[in-house]
């Protein structure tokens, strides 16, 4: 049974003028003809039929290929998955941009562009681990304003709009408040080229014994989420693509976390950290001290 969907009210009247506000801000979505509960109405959907291909579709470790390394792993059901969501949201959204992990890419003219991972954390589906996602970030005008990330197997659906919270099945989000590094659970993530994760891995046994612990998990949507949900204190990873951490940052965000690369800017791919907000500086401060960011394959 699906659980509720936590959005903003709806209204009768569908003028510009009176269509319905996001929660707590107020604010329209510029350049689209829809806003931001019709946008995430679509992504969940679209994310939980994903999600049920992809469950019904796992076969082991049979059907899959390689891509830049080999193991980065793409399997069938990957494919099959991107393939549902562009077409939900060609016949939905038939003006929107898409660009998707395994290869879809659509340029688009409404101002709105939808970054879709059809499974985030390929290697733990295709192993039968239980953490991995659909992934929905729907960004207008650059900038991610709605996001949808669904666990299959657990069936937990995290959701959030920008200015009006993060959700979990409906219900309001808030990350850890921890407030000591020693006393921080850490995610963190590894590229697959293995010139990076030989630097990955040193960092990291400088960063092991300064924290409660650390976990490496194998989504980053779901570690970004887990963020969120107070399941982690803190996440940093080298490497992430936009459809990696386009709606799981968006949940960590609208649910009080800190976000940030090592320079003072947004996420990139160089660098993701995203802490309860006490332990963000001193992470960083560490990861600077290491060159965390420095990118051997640069």
């Amino acid at each position: 049974m699906h659980r509720p969907v936590a959005t903003a009210p709806r209204r009768a009247a569908r003028t510009a003028r009176d269509r319905p506000l996001l929660p707590a801000t107020g604010r329209l979505l510029a350049m689209t003809d829809a806003d931001a509960p019709d946008l995430l109405a679509l992504a969940v959907d679209l994310a939980r039929r994903a999600g049920s291909l992809a469950l019904s579709m796992h076969s082991g470790l049979q059907g899959h290929d390689t891509k830049s390394t080999p193991t980065d792993v793409v399997t069938e059901a990957d494919r099959a998955c991107e393939a549902l969501l562009v077409e939900g949201i060609t016949a939905a959204r038939p003006d929107d941009a898409v660009l998707g992990e395994e290869g879809a890419a659509r340029d688009g003219r409404s101002g709105v562009r939808w970054v879709v991972d059809p499974i985030d954390g390929t290697v733990n589906y295709l192993y039968g681990i239980a953490q991995w996602c659909v992934s929905i970030g729907v960004e207008v005008d650059g900038v991610t304003e709605v996001g949808a990330v669904y666990d299959p197997v657990k069936d937990e659906l995290f959701t959030a709009v920008r200015g009006g919270g993060a959700f979990l099945d409906g219900s309001p989000l808030r990350c850890s408040r921890v407030d000591d590094l020693a006393q921080t659970l850490v995610a963190t993530g590894f590229g697959y080229d293995v010139r990076r994760r030989s630097v990955q891995a040193r960092n990291l046994a400088r960063v092991l014994p300064v924290v409660r612990d650390v976990r490496r998990l194998g989504s980053g949507a779901l570690d970004l989420c887990g963020i969120g949900a107070g399941r982690l204190d803190a996440y940093f990873e080298q490497g992430l693509n936009p459809w990696d951490m386009s709606a799981g940052l968006l949940v960590a965000e609208e649910a009080g976390a800190r976000t940030g690369d090592l320079r003072g800017g947004r996420p990139t791919q160089e660098m993701v950290v995203a802490t309860a907000p006490a332990v963000f500086d001193p992470l960083v401060a560490l990861l600077v001290d290491l060159d965390a960011d420095h990118d051997p394959l640069a």
